[in-house]
């Protein structure tokens, strides 16, 4: 694969439709959702001392969904998607903190 080619290929990949889903309509409630998309390409060529040339490239893009636009009788409402993942780890790394704190509370005279 050429360098051109991976790149041609990333930007057809980054497309909004990987952002935003088609939307969904049940009892006069519309639900679009949406995903955070990010993505990256590299690649590079050389020639090595008997002149034999190579080239390679790739390419990976990522998405996570963060919330959706929920329309209904009109109006528009953003509905953000929880992460437990990173819930539970920002709980995780604050009961630790408190923990390390409250030992070097106890241990002062």
């Amino acid at each position: 694969m050429k360098i051109d080619d991976a790149f041609s290929i990333a930007k057809d990949a980054m497309t909004v439709e990987r952002v935003y889903t088609e939307p969904v309509e049940r009892d006069g409630t519309t639900v679009i959702g949406v995903a955070a998309v990010s993505g990256g390409a590299g690649g590079g060529g050389g020639s090595d001392p008997e002149g034999q040339q190579g080239s390679g490239a790739g390419f990976g893009i990522g998405a996570k969904p963060v919330g959706a636009f929920v329309i209904r009788d009109g109006r528009v409402r953003w509905q953000p998607a929880v992460d437990v993942n990173r819930l539970i780890a920002v709980v995780g790394a604050v009961a630790l903190a408190a923990l390390i704190v409250g030992a070097r509370f106890a241990r002062r005279p």
